[in-house]
């Protein structure tokens, strides 16, 4: 997931930087914070020891050897948070998973521990490999545990307002984003769709990591949300390299099976390239084309435009299946009986049955849609492979409409000139020699 690490760092070291400033000047006038006050000299020295430290590695250490000697010090959770902030600009990503899951066991309701697990879990899971799922489910769970905790979180003594929003809607873009993350993978389009739309808003920045999975959950929802269209194109244009055309070609193929034709993309690519927001305006939209004719319709007009021996094997199995009786009838009266020429794709083979798929829908899903009787056995040698484009003759005998079978019997391999093959075994004469 291609997201900013400033925002993390402003997540972690926001409160280290409050906590911080609290702390230096209470040491200054020497007197505690107000809301959590050291009492022990000795432990409240340790602290702001521990929090002054510039590198990492070295405030981290320092608050691990504070958190170990004060283990129930009433500053605990805020060591803790600034334990998690040390690691992470340390760069030790599996100790600062570690401190935010200790920050959790002080605070189930900490934000900033589960915007940092929510985030790095969303993260882990977008890499695949064999924890996707696991990393799926942790990223969801941070997130919904999230946004439940920001809704009851009160502003931080020593944040300013303006802090506490970016702050606020930050968070929540993270754990929206991890939410909708999950969702999208299960293919929830419309959580998916409520969650990133709600990141994006919040985001202070145009962000890339949760556009363009916004644009895929509105454009791959059914029925589908034309706002993924402008959302396609502000990610394209946040993408680098070879990436943004990729992404304007699937938006533009989504925008022609939507509307009908291309007519009018353009247009949505300009004024969303031109557009400072990433926000569609007031009032967008884009014209559904008209729905395709119901294959009672489509039946109709074949049977007027063809007759059915000018007509695929795909045609017919559109007319049969049609639900159009009267057109049905017209094609099975011309083709009942008949000895028919056909190429198919063998779904299975037996040296007596052949099931074959013959449109490219049921060629595409695997999927039977002629069963062919042989005439007589096929030997091993001719036996025909799984997969394979296998040419033959039948006599069509009978046909179920849904799901649908066209049955086949007298069945004849033929040859690549249309020549019938002999399946038979070969014969193995006994050569026996003369006394």
């Amino acid at each position: 997931m291609k997201k900013s690490l400033v925002i993390m760092l402003l997540v972690l070291a926001g409160a280290a930087m409050v906590q911080q400033s609290v702390a230096q000047a209470a040491a200054q006038t020497g007197q505690p914070t107000q809301k959590k006050e050291i009492k022990d000299p000795a432990e409240y020295n340790a602290y702001v020891n521990a929090i002054q430290q510039q590198n990492p590695a070295q405030k981290a250490a320092a608050l691990e050897a504070f958190l170990q000697t004060y283990s129930n010090s009433v500053m605990k959770e805020d060591a803790l948070e600034l334990l998690m902030a040390a690691y992470q600009q340390a760069g030790d990503a599996q100790k600062t998973l570690d401190a935010a899951g200790r920050v959790l066991q002080t605070n189930p309701n900490n934000v900033r521990a589960l915007a940092l697990l929510a985030y790095s879990y969303r993260a882990m899971a977008s890499q695949g490999g064999p924890q996707m799922q696991d990393n799926l489910a942790k990223a969801r769970q941070y997130g919904q545990q999230g946004l439940q905790a920001l809704q009851n979180m009160k502003k931080p003594d020593g944040m300013s307002d303006a802090d506490f929003t970016k702050f606020h809607n930050e968070t929540g873009a993270i754990f929206d984003g991890s939410v909708g993350f999950a969702a999208l993978q299960a293919k929830d389009f419309a959580t998916a769709q409520k969650d990133f739309h709600e990141a994006v808003t919040d985001e202070s920045q145009p962000n890339i990591a949760d556009i363009y999975p916004l644009a895929t959950a509105d454009l791959e929802a059914k029925p589908m949300n034309p706002e993924g269209f402008w959302f396609i194109v502000k990610a394209a244009n946040l993408a680098q390299g070879p990436g943004q055309q990729q992404i304007l070609d699937y938006g533009k193929k989504k925008y022609i099976r939507y509307h009908g034709s291309d007519q009018g993309w353009n247009d949505i690519v300009s004024q969303a390239k031109a557009s400072s927001s990433v926000m569609p305006p007031a009032g967008f939209s884009v014209a559904a084309a008209p729905p395709p004719p119901s294959p009672a319709e489509q039946a109709a007009d074949l049977v007027k435009s063809k007759t059915p021996v000018q007509m695929s094997f795909a045609e017919w199995e559109l007319v049969l299946s049609s639900g159009n009786q009267q057109a049905a009838d017209t094609v099975w009266n011309a083709i009942k009986g008949k000895a028919v020429k056909l190429a198919a794709n063998v779904i299975s083979a037996t040296a007596t049955t052949v099931q074959l798929a013959g449109s490219d829908d049921d060629i595409e899903a695997k999927k039977a849609d002629i069963t062919l009787t042989m005439t007589k056995p096929i030997s091993s040698r001719l036996m025909p492979q799984v997969g394979a484009l296998m040419a033959f003759q039948g006599t069509v005998s009978s046909y179920t409409p849904n799901p649908f079978i066209l049955t086949m019997t007298d069945g004849i391999l033929l040859d690549k000139n249309g020549n019938p093959v002999s399946v038979a075994a070969p014969v193995h004469h006994t050569v026996h020699k003369s006394q």
